[in-house]
Parts: structure tokens; sequence; C-alpha cells
């Protein structure tokens, strides 16, 4: 069995530029991209910290190092430059390597300029996870 589980985040990006007449997508800095293993047409679940809107889309790469975070389309309604957004991306898992601890979410928390400030440390071990629940 299969577990849907996180695979990338990118938190607290800033919304760069915003496109509504552009086909789609959401555009991101492809060093961010590579950062947490996002990939070019990955399908994302954006959640908008300013507003509450969530919305899916699909990520493009905008040039190396320009720090770009563009919603594009509909989902440049859904935001406004300068609004705080959480990136993330999911996988299938196989459910032994959850159980393990062996599957670990790629997280970057970034700062009002996109840079990265902090690697959110690993997700908890199973035994972690045992004694926080007394187990």
């Amino acid at each position: 069995m299969t577990i849907g589980m996180l695979k990338s985040k990118l938190h607290q990006a800033c919304v760069t530029h915003a496109d509504v007449y552009y086909e789609g997508s959401l555009g991101i800095d492809v060093e961010l991209m590579e950062a947490v293993g996002l990939y070019h047409y990955e399908r994302v679940l954006v959640s908008n910290m300013n507003n509450g809107a969530r919305f899916e889309t699909y990520v493009i790469a905008d040039p190396f190092g320009s720090r770009r975070i563009v919603p594009n389309g509909a989902a440049a309604r859904l935001t406004a430059v300068g609004d705080r957004i959480i990136i993330m991306s999911f996988a299938q898992v196989e459910e032994s390597l959850v159980r393990d601890g062996k599957h670990k979410p790629r997280v970057l928390r970034l700062d009002a300029r996109n840079e990265p400030i902090q690697r959110i440390p690993q997700a908890p071990t199973t035994e972690e996870i045992e004694s926080m629940l007394g187990s």
C-alpha cells in the first residue's frame, strides 16, 4: 500500500509578480525548485497565508537566482504581490518507508525576498513519534 505524503515544500514564499493573462501555472526560481526537488510541470497545492485561498496548479521554471514566485492565469486572482504562500507537492510513498521513518520531505522556509533562511528539520522518526504518543 502507498500513502500520499508531502514531498516538497517552499514555506512562506513571497509572491513577486502575477500575470492573470498568462496561460496558467506558477513560476518559481529554478534554484528554489532544485533545493526542494520540484520538477517542471509538477502539480502543486498552493495555500495563501494572507487570504486563505488554496489552489492547485503546476510549476514552471523562472530564471535561476531570480527569486521570482509568479502565479499566472486564474491563480493570479487568488494572490497579490507581497502575499506569503506555501507551495507543496505530494508523492505516493510505500507505507513501510513511512512507518520506518525513511520518507523525509524536502522543506525550505523563505524570507520576504525568497532567500532561504531555514531548512525545516527532518520529520520525526518512528521512535520519536512513539515517545511523543507515550506508546
